[in-house]
């Protein structure tokens, strides 16, 4: 079974600085900070030519 959320590492998260707790949900296009539950929505396709 393929994971669908990844731990993004050496990132901190903005709103409460903690390091190593941000995940991304790549099926929901979603990063979220485990550690304060801050979350923000990821366009997908972001980063494609057009």
């Amino acid at each position: 079974m393929r994971e669908l959320a990844y731990l993004l590492e050496g990132l901190r998260c903005s709103c409460c600085h903690a390091e190593n707790t941000l995940w991304i949900d790549l099926a929901a296009g979603l990063v979220e900070c485990r550690e304060c539950g801050q979350g923000a929505l990821v366009p997908l396709g972001a980063g494609e030519e057009l």
